[in-house]
């Protein structure tokens, strides 16, 4: 994967949302939810300001070349029915020689339970194998946080580890799961996706 730049066929799409690169226009969409405490609490990080949530956009809007580990794809989650973002999903290269990726998504909680996160994550999860090579892809998520955990389980990915206090949010420790899929598995189970 060390000479590959990215090739991902954008936007994407479900039976009932687009993936697509962010632009400067959907600050206030992406401000709607990465401002909410409520959605931080799950994340490394406080909510965060306007200003944060506009160099996050021009960031994301030039995407990188996926060759190098740290190297990311961020995709705004919109209905196809309706215009605005409703989430995010972010492929993070990890490994670049073990071509290995770290998926996960930020949604705004007015849209949760009508299964957009599952839907994009499986669609990103997808295109991590079928067009940039990857072997396998895992998340990492707060153990408190048992709607990521439903998405992993329906993505069909299996927990490896449950590391016990191994982040420390603000003043308290928190667990963290492991969960992964590797490209033979997913086609496995997912023969046409």
């Amino acid at each position: 994967m060390a000479a590959r730049s990215l090739r991902v066929p954008l936007p994407a799409t479900t039976e009932r949302l687009i993936l697509r690169l962010f632009t400067s226009d959907d600050l206030d969409d992406v401000y709607a939810y990465q401002g909410l405490d409520e959605v931080a609490r799950y994340l490394p990080r406080s909510a965060l300001t306007p200003d944060q949530c506009a160099q996050s956009l021009a960031r994301r809007a030039t995407g990188t070349a996926w060759t190098e580990d740290g190297d990311d794809l961020v995709l705004a989650v919109c209905r196809a029915d309706a215009p605005g973002v409703v989430g995010e999903l972010v492929l993070k290269l990890a490994s670049a020689h073990a071509r290995q990726a770290e998926i996960g998504w930020i949604f705004n909680p007015v849209y949760g339970g009508r299964g957009y996160a599952s839907e994009a994550a499986r669609a990103t999860a997808s295109l991590a194998f079928d067009a940039l090579g990857v072997h396998r892809i895992f998340a990492r998520l707060s153990a408190l946080n048992t709607a990521s955990v439903r998405v992993c389980e329906r993505l069909g990915m299996r927990r490896e580890a449950h590391l016990v206090e191994n982040h420390l949010d603000g003043d308290r420790w928190g667990d963290e799961y492991v969960y992964a899929v590797l490209a033979s598995e997913w086609q496995e189970a997912n023969p046409t996706a």
